[in-house]
């Protein structure tokens, strides 16, 4: 442990920070890993539904990525690869039908 004033300060204030941005990653995480499965499922068995579900979860984890960039969560590299893994999956999928 730091004895150092300022480091113990430095110290709480990062794990706040830690705590916050944990919740971020996991929601983009989750989001993405929602957004892939249904691509999956999309696959199996086309519908209209699926397919409108599959955009409203994609435009959810872009807002999420979005938010993380812009309180420096994220890199901004890595928002972008996220991102763009996002939208070349569902063009795939568009070009399918």
């Amino acid at each position: 442990m730091a004895n150092i004033k300022s480091a113990q300060k430095r110290i709480k204030l990062n794990e706040r920070n830690r705590i916050k941005n944990r919740v971020y990653k996991s929601l983009i995480k989750t989001y993405t890993k929602k957004y892939f499965s249904l691509i999956e499922q999309y696959k199996n068995i086309p519908n209209q539904e699926l397919l409108k579900y599959i955009k409203e979860i994609g435009n959810k984890a872009y807002s999420r990525i979005d938010k993380a960039l812009k309180k420096n969560i994220l890199h901004k590299n890595n928002a972008a690869r996220k991102k763009s893994q996002i939208g070349i999956a569902l063009k795939n999928l568009e070009n399918l039908n």
